[in-house]
């Protein structure tokens, strides 16, 4: 006869309902090397790892918030898609759209923006992956276009900040034609003599890099992004064969010659800025104070 008897407690699990001690989106834990970063000081360290340098996504505005001086003037932000094809798949466009919109407060892809890098005038394109995969469609094509003409109508370069999966599939040969629109506004603007920078983040893919994103007098790539025309796993399956290690990624495109530069984030704004002054930008002219002129007598 045993002399303690066993007692079976239920196992007990905490109430769904129960608020958490620690609040959500205090902390966020790095894909790379696992460590766990306090929100607040990622932020404060541009959104890059400070153990491995791992670079996390970051928004449209924030890019341009990082690149600009201080305030910069917005342009074409009423611009919005129409549903040229009235696209349904298993979602409809329209409703696609609209969802983007209300995640993001943005009417398409991307936002121009014109200011100050370090003293020097430009105009910046920053794209939005959150917006339907960054995808460019009509707008996206229209927006970079007037930023371009209007470069060239101000003499100020320009950069364009990509992270997108490629042309928008919803809009159809429209969205690529964009690729051949924006291309030969570039070819204005290099005729005009004035600096174009590229700046490839993760993912930069499909008909953005098929077209524009490789086309800047300098091409900056963001370390370990993800650069190409067709995905990886698409190109193995076509040719039947492994990849390389780190293929289509900044590093690998750098060996290859594909691009310039690889640089850190938090160095970007300042090579962008030497890069621009090398190519000729001027400073914003500062006006001089009005003189007053006394009269004799």
């Amino acid at each position: 006869m045993p002399w303690f008897k066993k007692t079976k407690k239920p196992i007990t699990t905490p109430a769904k309902d129960k608020a958490s001690r620690v609040p959500e989106g205090l902390w966020v834990k790095c894909p790379d090397c696992g460590q766990i970063l306090y929100n607040k000081d990622l932020v404060t360290n541009q959104n890059v790892c400070p153990k491995c340098a791992h670079h996390f996504r970051i928004s449209a505005a924030d890019r341009l918030r990082l690149l600009f001086d201080g305030e910069w003037t917005e342009h074409d932000r009423a611009l919005e898609s129409t549903d040229p094809l009235q696209f349904v798949d298993t979602k409809p466009y329209k409703a696609r759209l609209k969802s983007s919109a209300a995640a993001t407060g943005l009417k398409d892809a991307i936002i121009v923006g014109s200011g100050t890098i370090d003293g020097l005038p430009a105009i910046v394109c920053s794209f939005e992956y959150e917006f339907i995969g960054g995808s460019m469609g009509v707008v996206v094509g229209e927006k970079i276009t007037r930023a371009i003409e209007r470069a060239i109508e101000t003499r100020v370069p320009i950069v364009i900040v990509s992270c997108s999966g490629g042309a928008r599939m919803m809009e159809g040969a429209r969205s690529l034609m964009q690729m051949a629109k924006i291309c030969g506004a570039l070819a204005r603007l290099d005729r005009a003599h004035l600096p174009y920078v590229s700046v490839l983040t993760d993912p930069t893919t499909g008909g953005v890099t098929a077209s524009f994103a490789m086309l800047g007098d300098l091409n900056i790539a963001e370390p370990k992004a993800l650069i190409g025309f067709a995905g990886p796993r698409v190109i193995e399956q076509t040719i039947r064969q492994k990849l390389p290690e780190g293929f289509q990624r900044s590093e690998f495109l750098l060996e290859k010659g594909m691009v310039d530069l690889v640089v850190d984030r938090r160095e970007m704004k300042a090579v962008i800025a030497k890069a621009l002054r090398f190519m000729g930008a001027q400073p914003a002219a500062v006006e001089a104070p009005p003189v007053t002129i006394m009269a004799e007598g």
